[in-house]
């Protein structure tokens, strides 16, 4: 029993911590050795001084309260979790960051308060250190953001007007059958290359954390008419079977990057399948919702299923012409961390792939909070020729090549350069008149703000298409559903940008 005693008397001595003993007068009891090293005293010195003598004189008021305060609830506690820029003072003046550790006990009928001390320099500095680092990687951060989404507009306005030249030369040389081959090439040059800028962006602001997922309840079957509008055309002309599930299911997601995880995975299954199908089903399981995406393509090798997520990795032609750069399923992989989405692959050499992405099971909305979504089907005739198009656009070349293009297609075009300009314009809009707009415009007025007020002149729901380089922002900027209104990405398909033109036409 001696012997244990002897042996925490010795640990107590020797603690890594300084060790004090005080008593409710405030009277230091006991100091173990370690108290030199810390405060510049002996033991010897500290005993029988006021627990002060280590405190700077001016956090003495500050103490007083605080011992006041903890004797009336003695409790174990850390005090540098409770107080702010706790300080201690050595034997020299110099003053340094303390944690302190605080144990009350009883002896004899007294009571007391063990202290447990130490030094905290390193420790503040390193959080110091964090905390300047955290800040220098959100303005990075901000940064990034900021930057991909200029270039994201900035490097698609000029494809934008390349593109539209180049349907506005087709349509022009339509009777000069070896001049028209040449435009056609030219056409499949500007796709890839917007292709290509499409997936570095996309993979550039997923990777740099400037996205946050904004949740919103999405509506599969509204998600999935969307999607078939949009690659009906490219399996009609493999002569695909391209089906979606009659889905009900409701899930809370974000909507932009939930339509480009499928975007890209459609889009990967279309492209490599060249004849067949391709299907998109969805299984309630119970603790997720699991979404398929099956094709009867060239598949994938066993050995080689690990790396199909990978950056810029494909796995080759396998008899199909080799597109992009290998982006796709990166972005899939991107998006489906941040939504927190896991994604598996099975898949036969010859036979086909299929991709399966399991969410949440807690994701998953009960229909009856949400109401269904009901777009109406485009019509399928086109546009009517000298029907009048109003056309704002900041960007000269884009400008022109837009009312190139539209006045060719038959339509009645009236362009502007900016807001002030577009003033006039936008005061005599008539009935069946349709705005084309950029999204972002001066710096100041967005699109949408223009339309807004358009809307808000006129006292009717003037039909309008918003045209932008940085799609998801757009979007986001977008919180609610605004009816005779298209979102349209830069640069925008001539198709899509006509099939729009009929829609609205029609509504």
């Amino acid at each position: 029993m001696a012997e244990n005693r002897s042996i925490a008397q010795r640990l107590l001595q020797f603690s890594p911590d300084a060790m004090l003993v005080v008593d409710a007068r405030g009277i230091i009891q006991f100091a173990n050795e370690t108290c030199s090293t810390l405060f510049g005293y002996t033991p010897g010195q500290l005993v029988g001084q006021p627990i002060k003598l280590l405190i700077p004189e001016r956090f003495h008021l500050r103490h007083g309260a605080h011992v006041s305060g903890y004797l009336r609830d003695p409790t174990s506690r850390e005090m540098a979790a409770r107080i702010s820029d706790l300080f201690a003072r050595r034997a020299d003046g110099v003053e340094f960051p303390a944690g302190i550790r605080l144990s009350p006990f009883s002896d004899g009928g007294e009571n007391f308060v063990a202290a447990a001390i130490r030094d905290m320099t390193e420790r503040r500095s390193i959080n110091d250190a964090l905390v300047l680092a955290r800040e220098e990687a959100d303005n990075a951060n901000r940064a990034k953001s900021r930057f991909l989404a200029m270039a994201s507009h900035d490097l698609r306005q000029p494809l934008q007007a390349i593109h539209l030249i180049n349907a506005s030369m087709q349509k022009l040389t339509a009777s000069l059958p070896d001049l028209r081959v040449l435009v056609r090439h030219q056409e499949v040059a500007i796709d890839t290359a917007t292709r290509l800028l499409n997936a570095l962006l996309d993979i550039s602001r997923l990777e740099s954390g400037a996205i946050e997922p904004q949740l919103t309840q999405v509506s599969l079957a509204g998600a999935f008419a969307d999607l078939s509008r949009e690659f009906e055309p490219a399996a009609a002309a493999k002569n695909l079977k391209l089906e979606f599930a009659d889905a009900k299911a409701v899930i809370s997601t974000d909507r932009v990057l939930f339509t480009q995880l499928l975007q890209n995975l459609i889009g990967n299954a279309v492209k490599y399948t060249e004849r067949g199908f391709v299907q998109i089903s969805v299984a309630t399981e119970q603790d997720a919702v699991v979404l398929k995406v099956e094709d009867s393509g060239v598949g994938i090798p066993e050995g080689k299923l690990e790396r199909i997520f990978d950056e810029y990795y494909q796995i080759g032609p396998q008899g199909t012409q080799r597109l992009g750069v290998g982006l796709g399923l990166a972005i899939v992989r991107e998006v489906s961390r941040l939504l927190g989405y896991s994604v598996s692959v099975a898949s036969t050499l010859g036979k086909g792939t299929c991709v399966s992405v399991r969410v949440p099971g807690h994701r998953l909305v009960p229909t009856t909070d949400v109401p269904v979504r009901n777009d109406p089907e485009p019509p399928m005739t086109s546009p009517t020729s000298g029907r009048r198009l109003i056309l704002i656009e900041d960007n000269d070349s884009v400008r022109m090549a837009t009312e190139l293009f539209l006045s060719l297609e038959g339509f009645d075009t009236r362009s502007a350069a900016t807001i002030a300009e577009a003033d006039t314009l936008l005061a005599d809009i008539g009935p069946g008149d349709i705005l084309i707009t950029d999204f972002h415009l001066d710096g100041i007025l967005t699109g949408l703000d223009m339309l807004t007020q358009v809307r808000i002149q006129q006292g009717r729901d003037v039909p309008a298409i918003l045209l932008s380089g940085d799609l998801q922002s757009m979007m986001r900027a977008v919180k609610t559903s605004i009816p005779q209104c298209r979102f349209l990405s830069k640069p925008v398909d001539t198709k899509s940008l006509l099939a729009a033109i009929a829609e609205l036409s029609g509504a």
